[in-house]
């Protein structure tokens, strides 16, 4: 199986849990009127779409370069958090099961890239811009925070630091993977946890948008809790990684909404103050 291979496998199955997803999380009917909504969305959106794509874009460059960069200019911190948690992870390993494993193992891979691509969707269909404008740019925020730690920060996950204590549950169930993981992630690239951040961001924003769609906030919060546990189930993360990928989190839907707020006010309608003098953001 080769790497197209394996994305393609991944991108039908996103592609249909998305479809399955939206109608019936959105609904049949926002789904008919939905592409008048989504044009105006785009429109209004775009600058922090194009934004994004350019950091991934970067990240992209830089993933390839980074490891050189940050052997040059970061702190090798992987001791540091051993000594903090000792052999967490391998406690946790130690009640691995067939069924626990193929579970996590769907949810690093498969559950993790819905997580990401449903609410894109899901807000993109919605009646104000502002909740795709948030996602995007707590997208980029987490994306480039993460990129500068890992230049910043050499950190081996748990199952290069001490293989004889941790395996590599991913890579044993299902090796092909490591096809699709390789591309987007190096063995010292695990502080913070990407996987942890972005997931947790979704989770935060279905939380403040929860009138959009309801049950996408119990969906999308098992869904992220599930991927904090999945990396250090698989052995991928430290329990510090996953941590610091909640606090980027925060810190990412913080600074989108303070920024999704700055362009409401010079070009978008909807920033219009409510009766108590303040903007709502859904």
């Amino acid at each position: 199986m080769t790497l197209l291979d394996v994305a393609l496998r991944v991108g039908v199955a996103v592609a249909a849990a998305v479809a399955v997803a939206a109608v019936g999380l959105v609904g049949r009917k926002r789904l008919r009127v939905g592409h008048r909504t989504a044009w105006r969305n785009l429109r209004a959106v775009w600058p922090s779409a194009a934004f994004l794509a350019a950091v991934l874009a970067i990240n992209g460059v830089v993933r390839d370069i980074g490891i050189d960069l940050s052997w040059l200019l970061g702190v090798n911190v992987t001791g540091t958090i051993y000594a903090l948690e000792g052999t967490l992870v391998a406690d946790l390993q130690s009640v691995a099961t067939p069924a626990l494993t193929a579970y996590f193992g769907g949810i690093y891979v498969f559950g993790y890239t819905f997580v990401l691509a449903f609410p894109v969707v899901l807000y993109l269909l919605a009646s104000d811009p502002r909740p795709l404008r948030v996602l995007l740019v707590a997208y980029v925020a987490n994306y480039g925070v993460g990129l500068c730690c890992y230049v910043l920060f050499v950190a081996y996950g748990p199952r290069n630091f001490m293989p004889e204590l941790v395996a590599p549950l991913l890579y044993e169930r299902w090796p092909q993977s490591q096809l699709l993981v390789s591309e987007v992630n190096t063995n010292t690239n695990v502080f913070p946890s990407l996987h942890t951040s972005l997931s947790a961001t979704v989770a935060i924003l279905a939380y403040r948008y929860r009138r959009i769609a309801p049950l996408w906030l119990p969906t999308a919060t098992v869904l992220a809790a599930s991927v904090a546990v999945a990396t250090m189930y698989l052995g991928i993360h430290w329990a510090t990684d996953v941590v610091a990928g909640v606090a980027l989190a925060v810190v990412s839907v913080a600074a989108a909404r303070r920024v999704a707020a700055n362009g409401d006010d010079r070009s978008t309608p909807a920033a219009a103050p409510t009766r108590r003098g303040r903007r709502r953001d859904g």
